[in-house]
């Protein structure tokens, strides 16, 4: 650890280049016969998992016809196809046969954007809201440094079996137009695309990881379209079959995909070949917020779905480790796309599975402590934190269906750390010191859970000094068990954490990569996806699940604090990395996603010495130092941060009177974690220097504010290097188009039900024309804010000449559709 300041050693201590292990695998997936979307670390006999992917920065706009091939598009055609883009600074397209640098918003996503959404009860096609092409998928896969997958031809989507059932009389206990009761043999599996509450009313069922008892209890699932699908498999049941119901649900949350494309073809389409015989009887339009599908070409929506298999290794992996009961404390590394976050998720599951109501063995009465290291892709928090979590029920769903435990009654965290990045090499030393600290509040829930196992939840940044960091942890975590997610090595990171775990004592276990959990979004998309469900995420009082407001931000009402003055409620601003001139701090905060920081003691500055410097790359100043860490920590944060405090720190703006927290000599020491911690996120909407004041939006409840308030911390807003979040600028513009556009489909069908007198037709003529420019108004008014410019025409040449006119860090531009006067008029 003493080597974690040396920048330049971080960059050359890498043994193995992912991009090349990853090129290896592609010129070996080209000498075999297999389908082109079977990727080279599945088993043999078992599904592919994804399919190839392409750059979603270096599609160009053309059409494809039904076979996959781009076809030309007319003028015309390209005036139609305009479409919306929320992009940064940099707009220029790339080649498809190679790309180099990341993508800088989720938003570019929206370039391949073409038809609408159908799902759930709302029955419309948007002619001119944006689709996910799953042809023109961004690649997950790539190191640390974001790298995407070259472009690969696109493929015809595979008719590729999800279910070993079929529906009909003989296992259809009874159904309705929102609730279906089968029975499911042994053996035998069901596919389900959508959400719905799973109720198992006999046998034994397992579902992403848990084994399900009978009992009275529903469970909540969420199974999109973005991640492979689970499986509801019969492991046990009366006379062979167990029998389960799966209920509608309305979480709200399929309703966000009016606030942003990322969120379209999501769900459930059209009902399927098994929902119309399940649906018989039910009313004419009748539609479930589920539907089984037998094979993925019983998707309406025509998406590339699979099933979520798992590798028998993996299955035979979780049942010896989940045999350590109370004992266990597994770590689960790998390098990045090998299924650590599906592997972890699954065993978290098993460990969780409730014990049947009569059964008399042991029973997880303690829960289980999940510690994410991972803040580019975390479980049950927004990206950008660490954190510990001690949760009590299984989940069942990708990270973007439960993006916060705030209120939950399956989990609680315990406590959590703001990085304010997305891969912890930004600042290695801030990362171990939050490691050290979460686990000392492991410890500390021990006393009250003493039968409570633990999982930690490993990055892929595993090379270089990834595996520097993990070797250490191995060394001082007090670990029962090692796993790590590839049987290919390389040897160069894996003899070095088996030497690790044979000091320590720890168990380690090897598993073949397999990266099941199929997604059509790229990590940076996912990750837009969840802060925004975040944003968006409520739990309302009663309830045991959570709802989603599709209420843009920009609409909602924004908390209000003082920065300054009597009632201050801010004690300082920091901002990660170098220093900032003072009159640029309102800029770059004023639409930044920050952490809000509860600070318990005053001297809070880690590492700080009497003159303010953080001490450089000096070996004395290193904070943590091989298996010496666990001693070291205590007494270089008291001895650092005695003579420092954050009023010592804070310096005021000329203009703004803002208060700049910054200590450190070139780059800005973070807070110690021993002493604060982080409640959430907050998106600061705007600064007003008249009144002191800042208007924030954020989704933490204000029984956790006002707790902290009492408990005598003080709140730091922490500006990190966290994703721009385009999707809270361009919020109010899908919403006024996806409003316009529901009006005229709406006035569309009004029309084809009959045809009434010519007078009442002039009454609604002209009440429709005034509601349309209404609604068009929103739409001019939404498309003229700061930081997001509307590109009518949709060219290349357009596109790059916009970006050399405008240099505002967001850009949208949109797509015309039939009957949008709004379009075309400007």
């Amino acid at each position: 650890m003493g080597m974690m300041k040396r920048k330049a050693e971080k960059q050359a201590a890498a043994p193995v280049s992912a991009v090349a292990a990853r090129k290896a695998r592609q010129q070996q997936a080209q000498t075999v016969t297999a389908p082109k979307n079977a990727p080279a670390v599945e088993p043999a006999g078992e599904p592919p998992s994804k399919k190839p992917r392409r750059s979603l920065e270096g599609y160009e706009t053309a059409e494809t016809n039904g076979e996959g091939r781009r076809v030309p598009q007319t003028p015309a055609a390209k005036k139609q196809n305009n479409e919306p883009l929320l992009a940064g600074t940099a707009t220029k397209r790339q080649t498809r046969t190679a790309r180099s640098s990341k993508p800088e918003t989720q938003s570019r996503v929206q370039d391949i954007c073409e038809n609408p959404e159908d799902e759930e009860s709302e029955v419309y096609t948007a002619e001119g809201v944006g689709e996910m092409n799953e042809d023109d998928v961004a690649s997950i896969a790539g190191d640390a440094d974001g790298y995407e997958s070259p472009a690969e031809p696109a493929i015809e989507l595979q008719n590729f079996p999800l279910s070993k059932i079929r529906l009909s009389k003989s296992n259809i206990v009874y159904s309705d137009d929102s609730t279906l009761c089968i029975r499911i043999k042994e053996k035998t599996n069901l596919a389900v695309l959508g959400q719905y509450d799973l109720w198992v009313k006999k046998g034994l069922v397992s579902l992403m990881g848990a084994k399900l008892h009978p009992s009275s209890r529903l469970f909540r699932v969420y199974a999109p379209s973005t991640h492979s699908l689970p499986v509801i498999k019969c492991v046990s049941g009366v006379d062979g079959e167990a029998e389960i119901e799966l209920k509608s649900c309305s979480s709200g949350i399929s309703r966000l995909r009016d606030l942003n494309l990322l969120y379209q073809k999501v769900w459930n389409g059209g009902n399927t070949a098994a929902d119309k015989i399940s649906l018989k009887g039910a009313l004419k339009n009748s539609r479930r917020t589920f539907s089984v599908l037998y094979t993925s070409a019983d998707d309406t929506l025509k998406r590339h779905l699979r099933p979520l298999h798992l590798d028998k290794k993996w299955s035979s992996s979780m049942k010896a480790l989940s045999m350590r009961q109370g004992r266990l404390r597994a770590l689960v590394c790998g390098p990045k796309a090998s299924g650590k976050s599906t592997f972890s998720r699954y065993l978290l599951n098993h460990v969780l599975s409730p014990a049947p109501e009569t059964e008399n063995g042991y029973t997880n009465a303690d829960g289980v402590a999940f510690l994410d290291l991972d803040p580019g892709q975390p479980e049950f928090a927004p990206m950008g934190q660490v954190y510990l979590a001690h949760l009590r029920s299984p989940f069942f769903g990708p990270p973007f269906t439960h993006p916060s435990l705030d209120d939950s009654p399956d989990g609680e965290m315990v406590r959590a750390h703001h990085i304010g990045a997305t891969s912890p090499k930004e600042d290695p030393d801030h990362y171990a010191l939050a490691t050290m600290d979460l686990m000392d509040q492991y410890r500390a829930l021990l006393a009250r859970y003493p039968q409570c196992p633990l999982i930690v939840n490993y990055p892929g940044w595993i090379f270089g000094q990834g595996l520097e960091v993990a070797t250490w942890l191995v060394k001082c975590l007090g670990l029962s068990d090692v796993v790590y997610m590839s049987e290919k090595g390389p040897a160069e990171v894996v003899e070095p954490l088996g030497l690790a775990a044979h000091e320590a004592g720890v168990t380690m276990t090897i598993l073949p990569s397999q990266p099941t959990d199929f997604v059509s979004r790229s990590s940076a998309q996912l990750r837009s996806m969840q802060i925004q469900s975040y944003f968006h995420m409520s739990r309302p009082t009663g309830l045991s699940t959570p709802l989603w407001l599709e209420t843009p931000l920009s609409l909602s009402r924004p908390i209000t604090v003082d920065y300054a003055g009597a009632r201050q409620g801010i004690l300082g601003i920091m901002v990660m990395g170098s220093q900032i001139n003072l009159d640029l701090l309102r800029e770059v905060l004023e639409g930044a996603i920050v952490g809000v920081v509860a600070v318990e003691s005053p001297h809070v500055i880690a590492g700080a010495v009497s003159n303010g410097a953080s001490g450089g790359d000096d070996e004395e100043n290193e904070p943590v130092s091989g298996v010496d860490v666990d001693m070291n920590l205590d007494e270089r944060a008291i001895a650092g941060s005695s003579t420092m405090s954050i009023a010592d720190s804070v310096t005021r703006t000329p203009h703004e009177d803002l208060p700049y927290l910054f200590i450190g000599s070139g780059s800005c020491t973070p807070l110690d974690p021993k002493a604060s911690h982080c409640l959430g996120l907050a998106l600061i909407r705007s600064v007003n220097p008249s009144s002191h004041q800042l208007e924030l939006s954020t989704p933490i409840p204000h029984s956790q504010l006002s707790e902290s308030l009492k408990s005598g911390y003080g709140i730091v807003l922490v500006r990190g290097q966290l994703d721009n979040p385009n999707w809270a600028i361009s919020e109010e513009y899908h919403a006024a188009r996806a409003a316009e556009r529901r009006y005229q489909q709406s006035v569309t069908q009004t029309r084809k039900g009959g045809d009434a007198g010519s007078e009442k037709k002039g009454g609604d003529l002209e009440q429709h024309n005034q509601t349309l420019a209404l609604l068009r108004e929103r739409v001019r008014r939404a498309s003229s804010v700061p930081w997001m410019t509307v590109v009518e025409d949709n060219s290349r040449r357009q596109r790059e000449a916009a970006a050399r006119r405008e240099k505002s860090l967001w850009k949208l531009r949109k797509k015309a559709y039939p009957g949008s006067e709004s379009e075309t008029d400007c």
